[in-house]
C-alpha cells in the first residue's frame, strides 16, 4: 500500500525529482515544494502520512524549526528527514524538533521508502548507529566551537566573571565593592577590563553583550549572602 507523502527541500529540482520517482513506484504525493521554510503551512493543511525534509544543513540552528511546528499542529504526521551525511549533532537536532527518521541524500529510493514506510507505522527510521550517536549528544551535549558565549567566558577571570554577573544586575561600582569586599578602586579597575576583554564601550553594552550569548547562564559565582 502506497504512502500518503509531501516532499519539501530547499532545491525544487530535487523536491520534484523525488516526488515524480515516488510517485512511480505507487506513492501518493500531496506536493513537491521548495524551500524547506515554508513547508510548516503546507503540511499542516494538507495533513499527509509522512513528509520528506531535505536539508542540506542539518547542524545550521533553526534549520528544523518548522518540524516543529509540524509535530505540534499535526502530531500524527511522520517527519523523515533527507540530509547529508550527518555529524550526532546534525540528528540529534532533527530527532529533538521531533523528526521519526533520517536518510542520506544518497541513500537508494528503496531506502527512502523503508524508511517512510517505517516512520508511518510509528518506527525510528534511521540507522542504529547514527541514532546512537544522536543519542549521545542529546544526553552529552558538546560545547560547539564557535559558541560566542563559551569563548567570551574563557577570557574571563573568575572574579571578573563576578563583576560581569553584578553588573548585568544592575549593580554600581559602589555595590560591586561593597559586595565582594574589595575597594571601589579595584571594582572600578576589574568593571574596565571586562568591558576591555569583551570589546564593548559601556556597562550596558557588556550586560546585553552577555545575555545574548548566554554566557550568563553559563556563569558560575560564588553563592552571595541573602
Amino acid at each position: 500500500m502506497g504512502v500518503r507523502l509531501m516532499v519539501v527541500d530547499d532545491h525544487r529540482l530535487l523536491a520534484e525529482a523525488l516526488a515524480s520517482a515516488l510517485k512511480l513506484r505507487g506513492h501518493r504525493v500531496l506536493a513537491a515544494a521548495a524551500p524547506t521554510a515554508g513547508a510548516a503551512e503546507l503540511v499542516v493543511s494538507r495533513a499527509p502520512e509522512v513528509c520528506l525534509f531535505g536539508t542540506a544543513t542539518p547542524a545550521v540552528p533553526g534549520t528544523f524549526d518548522p518540524i516543529v511546528r509540524i509535530k505540534r499542529e499535526r502530531p500524527q504526521v511522520a517527519v523523515v528527514v533527507l540530509g547529508p551525511v550527518p555529524s550526532p549533532r546534525g540528528i540529534a537536532a532533527a530527532f529533538a524538533a521531533g523528526a521519526a527518521g533520517y536518510v542520506r541524500h544518497d541513500e537508494r529510493i528503496e531506502g527512502v521508502e523503508r524508511a517512510m514506510v517505517k516512520a508511518r507505522a510509528g518506527e525510528a527510521a534511521v540507522a542504529p548507529g547514527l541514532l546512537q550517536g544522536a543519542f549521545a549528544e542529546l544526553l552529552n551535549p558538546a560545547a560547539q566551537p564557535d559558541d560566542e558565549g563559551q569563548r567570551l567566558l574563557h577570557m574571563l577571570t573568575p572574579r571578573e566573571v563576578e563583576v560581569l554577573v553584578r553588573v548585568a544586575d544592575g549593580e554600581d561600582t559602589r555595590l560591586i565593592a561593597a559586595g565582594m569586599g574589595i575597594a571601589p578602586s579595584t571594582a572600578r579597575t576589574h568593571v574596565q577590563r571586562v568591558l576591555m576583554k569583551l570589546g564593548v564601550g559601556s556597562r550596558l553594552e557588556a550586560a546585553a553583550l552577555a545575555a545574548r550569548t548566554g554566557l550568563l547562564d553559563r556563569a558560575t559565582v560564588p553563592q552571595r549572602e541573602q
